[in-house]
């Protein structure tokens, strides 16, 4: 057994038998091989999280568009166009009151009731939690009475809009008057 250690010691490469300056220089390249392969490892996701996402022809959803919608269905609002007012917003849409809890058909009813005579946005805030999700947060500063009760003011305003079906609806919205 032990002729045979010594003979796998001395295996020969191009007739000699190698040399300690050899075999260094295949543990370093060896050495390289495993830091380059650990280095590749180590950038690789970072990479793949820096691709772009497949273009679908389609622009991704911008700030401006959320907060135009938003207007949209305050405008429809208040010149009680109901038909428009609930193209805006989804079928299960929700609205959270200090009244209460609103479905669109209470909304819509709501309307009736409203005079919404101006109103204006401030601090308009918007967030994609999710490519097909945004969050928009605002003040609402309002003329309005409701049921004959002056209900003007500033209001700190939030919604909820999705993408469904490739358009945005308004699936959710709340206001609290400030104090």
């Amino acid at each position: 057994m032990s002729e045979r250690k010594d003979e796998s010691r001395e295996s020969e490469v191009g007739g000699q038998k190698p040399n300690n300056s050899d075999r260094k220089k295949a543990g370093r390249t060896v050495h390289e091989f495993i830091l380059c392969y650990i280095t590749l490892i180590a950038i690789a996701p970072i990479c793949i999280g820096q691709a772009s996402p497949p273009n679908s022809g389609k622009a991704a959803p911008n700030e401006s568009a959320i907060s135009d919608l938003e207007k949209s269905a305050w405008e429809a609002f208040k010149n009680k166009q109901a038909d428009a007012f609930k193209t805006l917003l989804s079928k299960d849409y929700c609205g959270v009151y200090a009244d209460g809890v609103k479905t669109l058909d209470g909304e819509v009813a709501n309307m009736t009731k409203t005079d919404l005579r101006d109103y204006s946005f401030a601090e308009v805030k918007v967030v994609f939690p999710h490519p097909k999700v945004a969050v928009i947060t605002y003040k609402a500063m309002q003329h309005a009475t409701s049921a004959g009760q002056d209900v003007s003011g500033t209001y700190n305003s939030g919604s909820v809009w999705i993408k469904q079906g490739g358009k945005w609806v308004g699936v959710f919205h709340t206001e609290t008057k400030t104090q």
